[in-house]
């Protein structure tokens, strides 16, 4: 070909092999295959020099950190690539920048771009105008398949049939449908954890109660065999996975978590895993399968976990903790909203006094009020009691009259 040069074959040919998930290194091996016989393909052209670069495997180009991709930049830059041969376009990017990089190296040092159809000389204008349009359609290739799959998904996930995978204490059905783990072990030990936050009302102290009494909850493994459960104790993280996630009260969820996108170092850096509001939940259907526990119960449990979460939010009341005095995490300060705190004193540090200083440690400015919690503790007490009495009164004489 006149393309090649004599100072293109002094240089060496660089084979670029990438495959995008861990899945298809795994199980896609033909691709693989033709990839590495490019190696092949470069020597017939001509280069005696060949060199394999595959760090990239399992890696999406995406966008994301190729260090096989920032390897081959390195050796175009330093004139040691007479040709870069991939098997496609989409192989060696898949967003315009890297591929327009990419193009720019190689003019500027006379390299070569080779894959199956043929080879190009990004110096040449119609070879550069054609390269280009096969980056281009190679990223639009990508943003319809992306977009025709997750609109796939959305669908299935409509219909409450999308199941990646299904919740301890239950089991897929066929037609996609979820049912309560036969295995009535499973099933005691999962309505056991419902019924002790019931009781104890904070999830903590059910993690702690389940440690103490050494009761195992069941877990997924996934073996040779596929998947099993085995029994464990359990961590706080379990606990409160199941206690937060609507599958236990019948409701299938879909869309409960996203992902947010930012530029680090120049490139695309996805977080994936934060969890959203639930009005901004893509699917919710109540009512879906068998329960735990009944919706109105799940919803009390999440406003019981809410408001135990100490210091997570500015107007949450905040678990009950240690000490004597009657009002903890109820009262606010007057001046700022903020929630009043306990400072205990005393020979016996039973003396607890109510004051807010968040403005203060915070932001560095005054302090608002501090006072004393025998007085306001024994006000309050003796107004419970006021209109507890009349309560009392009732019961007691309607256990007389029934007796």
């Amino acid at each position: 070909m006149t393309k090649i040069t004599p100072e293109h074959l002094a240089r060496g040919a660089y084979i670029y092999v990438r495959q995008s998930t861990a899945d298809q290194v795994l199980n896609n091996h033909e691709s693989r295959r033709r990839q590495y016989g490019l190696a092949d393909r470069a020597r017939a052209l001509g280069w005696t020099t060949v060199e394999v670069i595959d760090d990239d495997l399992g890696r999406s180009g995406s966008g994301i950190a190729r260090p096989g991709f920032e390897k081959l930049l390195a050796a175009i830059c330093e004139g040691r690539v007479g040709v870069v041969v991939s098997i496609e376009a989409s192989r060696l990017a898949r967003n315009g920048r890297d591929w327009h990089t990419l193009l720019e190296f190689c003019g500027l040092v006379g390299t070569l771009i080779a894959d199956e159809d043929g080879v190009y000389d990004p110096r040449h204008p119609n070879d550069r105008l054609l390269l280009g349009m096969k980056g281009t359609m190679s990223e639009m290739e990508l943003s319809l398949f992306r977009r025709r799959s997750l609109e796939a998904l959305k669908q299935k996930a409509r219909r409450g049939e999308l199941l990646f995978t299904v919740a301890i204490g239950y089991v897929k059905a066929p037609n996609d449908r979820l049912e309560k783990d036969p295995d009535r072990r499973v099933q005691e030990a999962i309505a056991l954890v419902f019924s002790k936050f019931a009781v104890l009302q904070t999830v903590r102290q059910v993690h702690l109660w389940m440690r103490q009494e050494r009761l195992p909850l069941p877990a997924v493994e996934y073996a040779a065999e596929g998947r099993r459960i085995t029994w464990k104790l359990p961590v706080y993280n379990t606990l409160h996975h199941m206690l937060t996630n609507p599958v236990y009260a019948g409701a299938y969820a879909f869309g409960r978590t996203g992902s947010r996108v930012t530029i680090e170092a120049g490139r695309k850096r996805i977080v994936r895993g934060f969890r959203k509001e639930r009005e901004a939940w893509e699917v919710l259907i109540p009512n879906h399968h068998e329960g735990y526990i009944d919706w109105a119960e799940f919803e009390r449990n999440q406003r019981l976990i809410s408001d135990n979460a100490n210091g997570r939010s500015f107007m949450s009341r905040g678990s009950v903790r240690r000490g004597e005095a009657l009002l903890a995490g109820l009262l606010r300060c007057g001046h700022c909203g903020r929630k009043l705190h306990v400072a205990y004193s005393g020979a016996n540090g039973g003396v607890g006094r109510y004051h807010c200083r968040g403005g203060h440690l915070n932001h560095g400015g005054d302090r608002c009020i501090s006072f004393g919690g025998m007085r306001i503790d024994r006000a309050v007490g003796a107004e419970v009691i006021r209109r507890l009495q009349p309560l009392g009164v009732g019961a007691a004489l309607s256990a007389l009259a029934a007796e």
